[in-house]
């Protein structure tokens, strides 16, 4: 028979916030202890919005540190920092986890392929965990001998992040902020046939369940408009969109309403939208979000520069949204009891699109869509997990400008590609009416599917030197 878990207890009589505390102090102390006996325990939390790279991030921040652990330069900045101490990584066999292991094999094995691919979109949670072996850096390291980290990682799909904001907000203001967007162009047009029905509604709409379930189906075919033709970010709820393997389940069937405070179908939604949130908050931000010790955050700042104006600054909502959720998440006790992010590194993604003399305006270009605040209190990188283009030079009415040559998705073909000028801050509307910038699709260089080289990359190391060099 299993014993309870006396913090289970607590949950009926209303004490979730006492015994988050509770449980948060408990971790705190045994981090301490595995610290003091040389078996440090790190959780490293990869967020960005969807389609930003987190899987293939993964994949290959897995890939080199296990290349690093077999002796190979995967990661020079990273060996730097730790002062060349590194003697070991491997992967923590799986246990007895509930939740799902991060599928390394599976991701390196499609970068593998002939001809390559992209590893697929993340429809699910999952974790994995490496154990770095370091000699010690004081000469007590041959009396206490060797050093072990473990790092443990965490993949899910980007929608989900998004709901991170919601969880301040009830559903009249939800519903009224939803709305106020989805009336704006270009989001009007794809939620033209939403937006009619929600418009229609009586504020005393009956509670009828065709009714709700027509509602949130239109609502969740504009969501999937705005991500996948118009490139938007700022989409809500997460699971509308990626629903996880559990499926559509009746709690997610609600919308957004003009009418939130009528009764009826308005109380039902309101239901709805209370029940999704402390199921999120129980059952995904609180075990994941929180003790983790240092963050990264990806960014395609790139894709969202080459969707338009109207993604670019929904990109920034989203962003913003996003900063401001995770800051104020994080309360003294919490920053008291060790929970909650030390250092965190904002990074924008597939770096490699464009050539290297550009990349300084695309690191000033995310300090100016995170803003300075965040960007003071974090550290701002170029990254491309996967290194898939080399810089060349292209002749522009009749003048050679920088370029990058690498293979398109889309033909298999070897091509030269100027994309365009990178701004350095947010762009004047002249940018935006000209088309000064386009993002290609490269196809990623075939790989080896044991990973043992490593994986070609462009700032990895020293966005891992930043967030955790010092622990090493």
């Amino acid at each position: 028979m299993a014993v309870p878990d006396p913090f289970d207890l607590l949950r009926p009589l209303g004490l979730s916030r006492p015994l988050g505390l509770l449980r948060d102090a408990a971790w705190t102390a045994e981090q301490l202890g595995r610290s003091a006996l040389g078996q440090e325990h790190l959780r490293l939390a990869v967020t960005g919005l969807s389609r930003s790279g987190k899987t293939v991030f993964i994949t290959s921040l897995l890939a080199n540190l296990l290349a690093a652990g077999q002796g190979r330069r995967a990661l020079p900045a990273l060996e730097a920092a730790s002062g060349g101490r590194l003697r070991d990584v491997r992967l923590v066999p799986a246990g007895t986890q509930t939740v799902p292991r991060f599928d390394l094999a599976g991701h390196l094995g499609a970068l593998a392929a002939d001809p390559p691919a992209w590893p697929g979109r993340t429809d699910d949670l999952s974790t994995v965990e490496l154990t770095l072996t370091l000699e010690r850096s004081s000469w007590l390291g041959g009396l206490l001998g060797r050093r072990t980290v473990t790092l443990e990682l965490l993949d899910y799909p980007g929608e989900w992040l998004l709901d991170l904001p919601m969880l301040s907000q009830d559903y009249a203001g939800w519903s009224a902020a939803t709305l106020d967007r989805l009336r704006r162009e270009p989001r009007a047009a794809a939620c033209a046939e939403f937006l009619s029905f929600a418009d229609a509604l009586p504020a005393a709409a009956p509670p009828e369940e065709a009714l709700a379930r027509r509602g949130f189906v239109l609502y969740r075919d504009a969501l999937r408009v705005c991500r996948d033709e118009l490139g938007m970010r700022l989409l809500q709820p997460g699971r509308a969109l990626n629903p996880g393997p559990r499926g559509e389940a009746p709690i997610l069937w609600f919308f957004p309403l003009p009418h939130p405070d009528g009764g009826g179908l308005s109380d039902l939604l309101r239901q709805r939208f209370d029940a999704y949130l402390a199921d999120q908050r129980e059952s995904f931000f609180e075990p994941y979000f929180r003790r983790f010790r240092r963050q990264a955050v990806l960014v395609d700042v790139l894709g969202a520069l080459h969707a338009g104006q109207a993604a670019f600054e929904d990109t920034a909502d989203a962003l913003a949204a996003i900063a401001g959720a995770l800051r104020d998440e994080e309360s003294w006790l919490d920053r008291l009891l060790g929970v909650g992010p030390e250092r965190v590194a904002f990074a924008a993604t597939k770096a490699d699109h464009v050539p290297s003399r550009q990349r300084d305006a695309l690191a000033a270009l995310l300090g100016s869509l995170v803003g300075a605040g965040e960007a003071e209190a974090a550290s701002v990188h170029v990254l491309a997990s996967v290194r898939c283009t080399e810089d060349d030079v292209a002749t522009l009415d009749g003048r050679p400008v920088a370029a990058v040559r690498g293979v398109l998705l889309e033909n298999g073909r070897s091509a030269r590609v100027y994309p365009g000028e990178v701004p350095l801050r947010t762009p004047e509307p002249g940018f935006w009416a000209h088309g000064f910038f386009r993002m290609p699709e490269f196809q990623p260089p075939r790989l080896d599917p044991a990973g043992a080289a490593g994986v070609p990359h462009l700032g990895l190391d020293t966005l891992l030197a930043r967030l955790i060099g010092d622990l090493l």
